[in-house]
């Protein structure tokens, strides 16, 4: 049976010479992954619309014996193409995307999650990368798996609490108006470093290499 989808892809890696293994964030069937055969032919009906962070329509045949579903057909709907322009925005949606595949189970909806993921990685494509964005998101990511920190016990300098909480609550649209100094982004990174390693057991991989980026644009 053909179902259909409209996922973010997360990853994808070579399955054979000619053919992809393509991880998917979709809202109703969270993450899954399907087999794109033949997709590495330069004739491919696939050819071109299979990268990291594409947003597309897709249909898939779901397999009865594994999590490896076959994919059939791909309607591209957005590239991103900015974040592959610039290494730190490159950086920042890697990072947000090992985090999605660490926190979350596969095949669970995940609807909170793809609207976080998809707005983050537009507010990418649009804006500089910044740490802020990237806290911004960690909290908002934390809230929605029901592990938000409660601002008022954490041991966080006043400044660094008020920030916390317009991070958590703040549009995308208003993070490009505020300014973190050096110390309240050292305090936001150490604290939220801690926090994670706390509630998930290990940092979701490429935090460091996302926030060096960030903090030299």
């Amino acid at each position: 049976m053909t179902e259909s989808a409209h996922g973010i892809i997360l990853r994808t890696r070579p399955l054979t010479e000619t053919s992809l293994i393509v991880h998917w964030l979709t809202p109703n069937r969270g993450r899954i992954a399907t087999v794109a055969k033949g997709a590495r032919r330069a004739k491919s009906p696939l050819a071109g619309k299979l990268d990291l962070f594409y947003t597309a329509d897709f249909s898939f045949s779901r397999s009865l014996r594994s999590e490896l579903h076959n994919l059939r057909e791909v309607k591209l709907n957005e590239t991103h193409g900015a974040i592959r322009e610039d290494l730190a925005k490159l950086q920042q949606a890697a990072y947000a995307a090992n985090f999605v595949e660490q926190a979350t189970e596969t095949e669970t909806p995940l609807p909170e999650i793809f609207e976080l993921t998809r707005g983050y990685l537009k507010w990418l494509c649009e804006q500089k990368p910044s740490p802020q964005t990237l806290f911004a998101f960690e909290l908002k990511f934390l809230h929605e798996l029901g592990l938000a920190p409660d601002l008022a016990a954490v041991r966080l300098t006043p400044g660094a609490k008020k920030i916390a909480a317009i991070l958590l609550g703040a549009d995308w649209q208003d993070l490009a108006r505020l300014q973190l100094s050096r110390t309240q982004t050292d305090e936001l990174s150490e604290w939220l470093n801690g926090f994670l390693l706390f509630h998930l057991g290990r940092l979701p991989r490429g935090r460091a290499a996302a926030l060096a980026g960030a903090a030299g644009k």
